[in-house]
């Protein structure tokens, strides 16, 4: 059988949940978790996204505002899922008021998304600002203070990343986070998604959430950089109000980044895989085999290596034997 060797872009997207993977294509996406009995649950849904399939949210720039709230939306979604299997007496308060508790659960979740994201704004964005500040009282050169105020967003985004890596519950959602990376970059390179296959795999991806929060960091030091005002009421505004001007610049670069692969693409995706470092560890078999179970839940790997990497179906018949 033929197979091409360069990377063929799948359209599979996911992120690693308490002990699980959440794996979605297009809005059809799959939660596997390893239940405490050990047996791995998978639930099946669809996410059309907070604008379904309206044409001026698949607008470039305005659709990496809308994938950036989608995915915070749907993240807590699965993430609060997953830790239902974890949490005391569960069965018992769910028989009895399903249907109260999924209004309420979406009330939550709003309010967690909302929290979320100011927390964000105001570590990532504000902090390094007013940190600028200060020390524009005593240095009188623009372009060094912005050029610093650039250097503490790096800093803080990176020692908060290295920070939480630290916890233990932490370093088992990044060995679940490489999982999913591995299976991605698995079928991806054209391998049959097995675990030995898998487990070959690269844990980095050029696609990560990871990569998108880093190309967020950077585009925001390059963008203030440029835009200056006196005025310190305009100037915070301003940090605020081009949020989302950010998020759908990195939005197209991490998406150009997933369908190409050049030298220009691997130099401009090598910080965020640099970072990946931090938020990916080796996974063990068991958590492969959670992961795979989110893919195939989803996505017919193997249809997709017969079209992309000329496999025949006998090839699949006789690896099964």
């Amino acid at each position: 059988m033929a197979r091409k060797r360069q990377t063929q872009y799948s359209g599979i997207g996911g992120q690693a949940v308490l002990e699980g993977v959440m794996m979605k294509n297009n809005a059809k996406y799959a939660v596997a978790v390893r239940k405490p009995d050990g047996e791995i649950d998978v639930q099946v849904d669809e996410y059309k996204g907070v604008c379904g399939d309206k044409a001026f949210a698949k607008l470039p720039l305005i659709r990496g505002v809308f994938a950036f709230v989608d995915s915070l939306i749907l993240g807590m979604r699965v993430t609060m899922h997953s830790a239902s299997f974890y949490e005391e007496d569960e069965t018992a308060q769910k028989t009895d008021k399903k249907a109260s508790e999924s209004k309420s659960e979406d009330i939550m979740m709003g309010i967690t998304v909302v929290i979320s994201v100011i927390i964000a704004v105001a570590l990532f964005m504000l902090l390094p600002f007013w940190l600028s500040d200060l020390l524009g009282k005593y240095i009188r050169n623009a372009s060094l203070v912005a050029i610093l105020e650039g250097v503490f967003r790096i800093l803080i985004f990176v020692g908060y990343i290295a920070a939480i890596s630290l916890m233990k519950d932490i370093r088992r959602l990044y060995m679940y986070h490489g999982a999913e990376h591995k299976c991605i970059n698995c079928i991806e390179r054209g391998r049959p998604l097995n675990v030995r296959d898998v487990m070959r795999s690269s844990r980095q991806h050029k696609r990560c959430g990871t990569s998108f929060l880093l190309f967020v960091v950077l585009v925001s030091v390059i963008v203030f950089f440029f835009i200056r005002v006196d005025n310190m009421a305009l100037k915070l505004a301003l940090r605020l109000l081009l949020i989302p001007v950010i998020a759908g610049i990195s939005y197209e670069l991490i998406r150009l980044a997933g369908r190409c692969d050049n030298i220009l693409i691997r130099i401009l995706s090598a910080p965020g895989m640099w970072m990946q470092r931090l938020t990916t560890k080796e996974p063990d078999e068991e958590m492969v085999k959670v992961a795979i179970a989110s893919v195939e839940a989803v996505f017919d790997w193997k249809a997709y290596l017969v079209e992309n990497f000329g496999y025949t179906n006998d090839a699949f018949e006789e690896e099964d034997l």
